[in-house]
Parts: C-alpha cells; sequence; structure tokens
C-alpha cells in the first residue's frame, strides 16, 4: 500500500501565504482578517483578469469517537467549535478554499476542498453511509489523538477498510498534539508507524485559531499531495494511450 510522497515544498511554494504576492488571493477567502466560510454553492470572486482556476476535491475524515474529527474540520475551514463534544449524526461536510502557488511554472490555483465527517458509532449503525464517504473520495484522513491510545492504536483497522482504494491518498493526523501533560502516544511509536506502514504523520493541536499559519502545513500538505496524485494519474493515462497508438 506504499505510496510515493512528494517531498514538502518540491511542489506548491510552501510559504506562500506569507509573501506579498499571494494577498490578493488570500484576502479572497477572509473577510476583517478572519475566514469567510463558504456554502456548498460559494467560491471566492477574482477580477476577470486575475481568473484563477479551481480543482475540486472530497476528503473523508476517518477516526474513533472523540479523536477530534468534527474540530479538524473546523480548524482547516477556521470555524469555530461548540465547547462541549458531540458525536457527529449522519454525514456533515464543511467546504474550504486555500489558494497555492506552484513552484514549476508560478501558476496559482483555488484548492476546494470537501470535508466529510461521519460519527463513528453512525458509521455502524448504517452500513450505507461509509460508500457514500468513499464514493468518488480523493483523501482519506486518518486521525487520532495524542491524548488516548486506544484511537492510535485502532490505526491499523481503520486502513486496512482502505486497502482496495489505491488512488486514494491516505494519510494519518494527530490531534491535540499541545496537550504534552497527557500525551498517551510518544514519539517513537510515532516513528515506527510511519516506517511500518509508509505513511506520513501530521500534528495539530487542540485549539482553533483564526490564522492562516496554523493551518497552512496541513492544507499545503493536502494539495501538494492532491496535486502530485492527479499529475501521477495524468502520467500514467498519458502513457496508455500512446501505448494504445502504438499498438494500432
Amino acid at each position: 500500500m506504499a505510496q510515493v510522497a512528494p517531498s514538502s515544498g518540491s511542489i506548491i511554494v510552501a510559504d506562500w501565504h506569507q509573501c506579498k504576492d499571494s494577498k490578493e488571493y488570500f484576502n479572497k477567502i477572509l473577510h476583517k482578517k478572519r475566514r469567510k466560510h463558504f456554502g456548498l454553492l460559494e467560491s471566492p470572486v477574482m477580477p476577470p483578469q486575475e481568473a484563477v482556476d479551481t480543482v475540486h476535491y472530497k476528503i473523508f475524515i476517518s477516526g474513533k469517537s472523540g479523536v477530534g474529527k468534527t474540530a479538524l474540520a473546523a480548524r482547516l475551514a477556521g470555524l469555530k467549535l461548540p465547547n462541549l463534544h458531540y458525536e457527529t449524526t449522519g454525514i456533515e461536510t464543511t467546504v474550504v478554499y486555500w489558494p497555492v502557488k506552484l513552484r514549476e511554472n508560478g501558476r496559482v490555483l483555488f484548492f476546494r476542498l470537501q470535508l466529510w465527517d461521519c460519527g463513528e458509532n453512525t458509521l455502524r449503525r448504517f452500513d450505507h453511509l461509509l460508500p457514500a464517504c468513499k464514493e468518488q473520495v480523493d483523501v482519506v484522513l486518518f486521525l487520532f489523538s495524542f491524548t488516548d491510545r486506544t484511537s492510535f492504536d485502532d490505526l491499523s483497522n481503520q486502513i486496512a477498510k482502505w486497502t482496495s482504494e489505491a488512488h486514494v491518498v491516505k494519510l494519518v493526523v494527530g490531534t491535540k498534539f499541545d496537550l504534552f501533560m497527557h500525551c498517551d502516544v510518544p514519539e517513537r511509536d510515532v516513528r515506527d508507524f510511519q516506517e511500518t506502514w509508509d505513511l506520513r504523520v501530521l500534528r495539530v493541536g487542540g485549539e482553533v485559531s483564526d490564522g492562516l499559519g496554523d493551518v497552512a502545513p496541513l492544507l499545503n500538505c493536502l494539495a501538494e499531495n492532491l496535486w502530485h496524485q492527479d499529475c501521477v494519474t495524468a502520467g500514467s493515462a498519458n502513457h496508455r494511450s500512446q501505448q494504445e497508438k502504438d499498438q494500432t
């Protein structure tokens, strides 16, 4: 199940959100220095002379109850969280727009990421929900909490459900990384996991911030892996097409 992941910053400009030439694009996802909230039919509007292509992707967030799936979706979208934890009933979707600049040619793209979040108990009760989440999905994020050892040990069960989905980008996210006093998952175990499964582990804290800096690493990683996967897929399709031409 190994997948060749691009090295960080090899495809997109990783710190572009801090550069002057990015402001006109990031301003389209901000309002009074806070993130805009986009509905399913809404999108950033650029002036005609600055038209930017938008690429669409579906992301499924997988993990045990309480690891922070809903919190992660809110964090990436710049939304506020309710103070009390509750189990997600049914499927909740969140739309995130994120502009990136390609390193190779300087092209700017808006990544539209539709995050799908479904409660663990709901998935168990209703057999049709997981197939709906898997349909046309581009990324699955496997979540565990650094404060919950059982969620880390459960990762292998989560990943096993996706072994047949070779085309899907797979990443692991450890939540509540900033709660050092309650950490149940030591770094050596995380390193061993990465070597065993050949999957990258990303880390996020528990607090939701309005800033771009805390979400940029994860959103850039998603964008980079998705664009890389698309390029690989397009290259394979072109190679097959050329082979078919050579055979005729």
